[in-house]
């Protein structure tokens, strides 16, 4: 029952970050930085993707993902269309990879020591979902204060 629940939440907060990024008015705002704001939202999506593309699509579902950490956080100017289709298509590989996950495989150990130690998929997906909301709480207060 809690894989139903959590795909229900990754679906809706894909979404949520499909339409942040879809709000911003201009799209080279997606890239800016000030003060002490230091990653953009376009890096933050980008982050996102790579994360969730990795770690769900590619070690739970089992499709081909090769992760560019650091452009996730050095890349710039990736069009909005293109980081609109990258959350697409996220959403796809992560429904599709925990659609495909038993749900008695929650209380086994996650194919990867990520945190510094070994952990259950259920930690480690309810890890995962918090991490996607932080960052999508930082993009979204990016948009209102820096798309002026």
């Amino acid at each position: 029952m809690v894989l139903k629940e959590l795909i229900r939440l990754f679906e809706r907060d894909i979404e949520r970050l499909k339409a942040e990024i879809n709000a911003y008015s201009k799209e080279e705002n997606l890239w800016k930085v000030e003060h002490n704001i230091t990653n953009s939202a376009g890096n933050l999506c980008l982050h996102l993707v790579g994360n969730m593309s990795n770690f769900v699509g590619k070690e739970i579902g089992g499709f081909d993902y090769t992760r560019d950490r650091e452009f996730e956080f050095a890349g710039k100017n990736v069009p909005k269309a293109e980081l609109i289709a990258m959350v697409e298509k996220l959403q796809n590989v992560v429904t599709a990879s925990l659609e495909g996950l038993d749900e008695s495989m929650l209380d086994k150990d996650y194919p990867l020591e990520v945190l510094g130690g070994k952990m259950s998929y259920n930690f480690f997906l309810i890890h995962l979902f918090g991490h996607f909301s932080y960052h999508l709480g930082q993009i979204n207060y990016h948009r209102r204060l820096l798309d002026k």
